[in-house]
C-alpha cells in the first residue's frame, strides 16, 4: 500500500470503529475458549468476555505505556519478556475488575496475554492488514501525532543508512539473486548508483566512522590497540574509550553537527542527538528513556518484540546446528549466550533504531546516520553469504524500505544514502588452520611469561546491549541500578564501567601485547618506551621476526628498522616503504596497488605497534586467516574486507576516479551536504550557521520524499 493511502486509512475513524469492533468480538471469543481450558480462569457468559476484552483494550491504550516506562530498563535487558509480563498484570487486573470474569494466577494471565497477541495479529491478517501496513500504523503514524508545529523546508536532509560489514561485491551479487529487493529496485529504475571504495588498511567499523563522521581516522591503527604512555589497550566500541577517540578526532563540525542525529554507531559526529552511541552513552543530554519507551510502552511493539526474539533465538539454534550437520566450514562454535545476543543485534537494536530513524525524518532533522549492525554480527559467526546470513540482509533490506516510505510524512524532502563502512573477507581462522593462536604463536618465540591478548571474537552486539543499559543507568532509578549490578554480573552491560583495558589499576604491565583486529594481528611490548626498532626486537627475541615472516598464515609484518625505515617483511622478500625500494618479492603485491600507501600510513601514527602483522590471503576461493574465532572477519587487507560501497541518488556527484580512504568519503558527503542547499556545510561556514541559530531559517513549502 502506498504511504499516503496507509495514512487515509489509519486515520479514517469509521474504519478504525469498524477494526475495534471486530477485534474486541475476537478477543472476546478467544477469552471464552482460553476460559474452557485454563482452571484458573473463568468467565459468566459472552457479556464478561465483552466486557474483558473492551476492558483491557482501555487499560493497555492508557495504563500500560505509564507501567512499561517505569520498568523500561527491566524490558530492555531481558529483550523484551518484562514488558510481556507487566502486560499480563495489567491484564489480570482488569479481568478481575469484570462481574462474572476472575483470573488467578501469574501464568495464566501470562498465557491470556500471549493468546490476545496472536489473536489480534490474526484479526489483523484477516482485515488485509499486513505487517507493513501494521509497523506503519504502529510506528510512523504514531510518532507523527503531535507534530504538526514542525517547520517545514524545501532543503533536502540526507539519511545515512549504513551496512555495517556490508563489501562491495557482496552486495552485488546480493541484488543478483534478489535478496536486497529494495536495493535492487532504486538502482533498476536508475534513482541511484552504486559506487565502490577502498578503505584504509585498518577496515573495521572504529577507523571507518571517524573517517566518515569526523573526516579524521589519523592514529587508529585498528579497532584495539596498546598505548604505551597510558600503559593500557584502547577499545573502540568501550564508551570510555569511544569518548577519548572522538575527543582527538572531532573539531566539532563533524559530519553531523548542524542539528544531526546518531543513531547506534560507535562516534556521534558531533551529533546534537544522539542514542546508542558508544561515545554519547556516558554523557546525558535529555531523558534518553523516551527514545526507547517510543518502542517499549507499546503492547504491539513488546509483545511483538518477544516473538521475534523467540523466534531469531531459535533461527540461530537450527542454523548452527546445520551447519554442523553438513560439515560446512569455514565454520565455528555459537552458543545459546550468543543466540540471544543475536537476537538483540538482529531484532530489538534494528527495531528501536528504525523508530528512532522515523522520529528524526518526522521531526526535519537535517542529517542522519544510523549504523545496521545484524548483518555483520551474522556474517562474523555464520559467513558472509551463507544463508541465515542473507535472510538477515534482507530483512534489514526491508526495514530500508520501510524508512523510505515513512520520509512521504517528514516535513521536508529526504535523499536515502545506503553505504557501509568496510567488508568482511571469508576463511577458516588462524587457529583452526595452525592448531594454536597468534598469542601462542609469539609467546614462544618471546618465552614470556606476561602476555596481554585481547580479542573481540564479534562482540559488537553485547557491548550495543551494555551501551543501552548505560543510557539507561543515567536516570538512576532504584530499577536501573539493581539491573545495573545484575548486568555487571552477567557480563552483558556497562562496558563503560571497566577502563577499556581488562586490567586491574596499579597492575604489573605485561611483558607482551598480542591483540586481535581480523587477520591484523597487532604485537607491543608494554615494558619498552617508544615504538621499538627492528634492531631492538631482534635483540630482545632473536627468533620472533623469522618466526612471523615466515609463518604460512602471515602475509606480511610492518616493523621499523633504524637503518631502512619502515619495512614489511615477508617470507619472499622485503619493501622498503620509505625508499620505495623491493628486495625479493614484494609481500604487499598480493594485497593490491594501494597496499603500500596504507602500510606507510600506518607506520607514522604515533601508536603504532611495535610489529602489525597482516594474515595471507589465499586466492580461489579469497580467503584471510582472523587472528579471532570469526568466519567472517575484517580489520586488515586481503579479499572484500576492503571494498565497501555507497548506493547514492543519481543526482549526487560521485569522483570520476578511485575512491581511497574514509577521509576521502567524508568530504563527498560533505559536499553533497552543502549542494543540497545546508549551508551548514559549506566551506567557510561556523557553528553558527547551524539550523537553529540566528542566521538559519527554514524555508516553507511541500516535503517531498526522495
Amino acid at each position: 500500500m502506498d504511504p499516503k493511502h496507509a495514512s487515509d486509512a489509519f486515520s479514517d475513524p469509521l474504519l478504525a470503529f469498524r477494526r475495534l469492533i471486530v477485534v474486541v468480538a475476537v478477543d472476546a471469543v478467544v477469552l471464552l475458549v482460553l476460559a474452557s481450558l485454563l482452571d484458573r480462569f473463568t468467565l459468566d457468559g459472552a457479556g464478561a468476555a465483552i466486557g474483558a476484552s473492551l476492558l483491557i483494550g482501555v487499560l493497555n491504550a492508557l495504563v500500560f505505556p505509564t507501567l512499561a516506562r517505569l520498568t523500561l530498563p527491566l524490558s530492555v535487558l531481558t529483550l523484551g519478556l518484562a514488558a510481556v509480563v507487566v502486560n499480563a498484570i495489567l491484564v489480570a487486573f482488569a479481568i478481575d475488575l469484570v462481574p462474572g470474569a476472575e483470573i488467578r494466577g501469574l501464568a495464566e494471565a501470562i498465557v491470556v496475554t500471549l493468546a490476545l497477541t496472536l489473536s489480534t495479529s490474526a484479526t489483523s491478517a484477516l482485515l488485509a492488514i499486513d505487517d507493513d501496513e501494521s509497523w506503519y500504523r504502529n510506528v510512523v503514524r504514531v510518532q507523527s501525532r503531535g507534530r504538526e508545529t514542525v517547520n517545514r523546508t524545501n532543503v533536502p536532509g540526507v539519511l545515512f543508512l549504513e551496512i555495517d560489514g556490508l563489501a562491495h561485491e557482496v552486495l552485488e551479487r546480493a541484488i543478483a539473486a534478489e535478496n536486497a529487493p529494495t536495493l535492487a529496485a532504486w538502482i533498476e529504475r536508475g534513482s541511484h548508483r552504486l559506487h565502490r571504495w577502498e578503505t584504509d588498511w585498518s577496515s573495521q567499523t572504529g577507523a571507518c566512522q571517524a573517517g566518515l563522521l569526523h573526516g579524521d581516522n589519523d592514529d587508529m591503527p585498528a579497532f584495539r590497540w596498546w598505548e604505551k604512555e597510558r600503559g593500557a589497550p584502547i577499545v573502540t566500541n568501550h564508551p570510555k574509550d569511544a569518548v577519548e577517540i572522538e575527543r582527538r578526532h572531532s573539531d566539532g563540525r563533524g559530519l553531523l553537527h548542524a542539528d544531526g542525529a546518531s543513531r547506534a554507531n560507535i562516534l556521534s559526529g558531533d551529533a546534537a542527538h544522539s542514542m546508542l552511541t558508544m561515545s554519547t552513552v556516558l554523557t546525558r543530554r535529555r531523558p534518553i528513556g523516551r527514545d526507547y519507551a517510543a518502542y517499549f510502552a507499546r503492547p504491539y511493539a513488546t509483545l511483538k518484540t518477544l516473538n521475534a526474539v523467540v523466534a531469531e533465538f531459535f533461527r540461530e539454534r537450527w542454523a548452527a546446528i546445520s551447519q554442523r550437520r553438513r560439515d560446512e566450514r569455514p565454520r565455528i562454535d555459537r552458543d545459546r549466550r550468543y543466540a540471544l545476543v543475536r537476537a538483540w543485534a538482529t531484532v530489538i537494536q534494528l527495531d528501536l533504531q528504525v523508530a528512532a530513524v522515523v522520529g528524526d525524518l518526522l521531526a526535519g532533522r537535517p542529517v542522519v546516520y544510523t549504523t545496521f549492525l545484524a548483518y555483520d554480527e551474522v556474517a562474523h559467526h555464520s559467513g558472509i553469504e551463507r544463508p541465515d546470513t542473507l535472510a538477515v540482509l534482507r530483512k534489514v533490506d526491508r526495514q530500508i524500505a520501510r524508512i523510505s516510505k515513512a520520509a512521504a510524512e517528514a516535513p521536508r524532502p529526504y535523499r536515502l544514502v545506503v553505504l557501509a563502512d568496510h567488508g568482511q573477507s571469508q576463511g577458516a581462522t588462524f587457529l583452526q588452520r595452525y592448531g594454536y593462536s597468534l598469542q601462542e604463536l609469539v609467546d614462544k618465540a618471546c618465552d614470556s611469561a606476561s602476555t596481554y591478548a585481547s580479542s573481540g571474537d564479534g562482540a559488537e552486539a553485547s557491548a550495543y546491549m551494555g551501551a543501552s543499559m548505560t543510557e539507561l543507568d543515567r536516570d538512576q532509578t532504584p530499577v536501573t541500578r539493581a539491573l545495573g549490578a545484575t548486568a555487571e554480573k552477567l557480563d552483558l552491560a556497562h562496558p563503560a564501567r571497566d577502563g577499556g583495558a581488562g586490567r586491574t589499576p596499579g597492575e604489573d604491565l605485561p611483558e607482551v601485547a598480542v591483540m586481535a583486529s581480523g587477520c591484523l594481528g597487532l604485537i607491543s611490548f608494554p615494558r619498552e618506551p617508544g615504538r621499538m626498532t627492528l634492531e631492538r626486537i631482534e635483540a630482545l627475541h632473536p627468533t620472533l621476526i623469522e618466526e612471523l615472516r615466515a609463518h604460512d598464515g602471515v602475509g606480511f609484518l610492518l616493523v621499523d628498522s633504524e637503518r631502512n625505515g619502515a619495512l614489511a617483511i615477508g617470507a619472499g622478500g622485503v619493501n622498503r616503504l620509505e625508499r620505495g625500494e623491493v628486495l625479493g618479492a614484494d609481500p604487499l603485491a598480493p594485497f593490491g596497488p594501494n597496499a603500500a600507501r596504507h602500510v606507510l600510513r600506518t607506520h607514522r601514527f604515533p601508536h603504532c605497534p611495535d610489529i602489525v602483522v597482516n594474515s595471507t590471503v589465499w586466492h580461489e576461493p579469497t580467503e584471510v586467516a582472523a587472528f579471532e574465532e570469526l568466519v567472517g572477519s575484517h580489520g586488515g587487507m586481503g579479499g572484500p574486507q576492503s571494498f565497501p560501497f555507497v548506493l547514492a541518488p543519481a543526482d549526487l556527484e560521485w569522483p570520476g576516479e578511485e575512491v581511497v580512504g574514509a577521509e576521502a568519503v567524508h568530504r563527498i558527503f560533505r559536499g553533497w551536504l552543502a549542494g543540497l542547499g545546508q549551508d551548514a556545510y559549506a566551506d567557510g561556514a561556523t557553528s553558527s550557521d547551524a539550523p537553529g541559530s540566528s542566521s538559519s531559517a527554514a524555508t516553507p513549502g511541500a516535503s517531498s520524499a526522495s
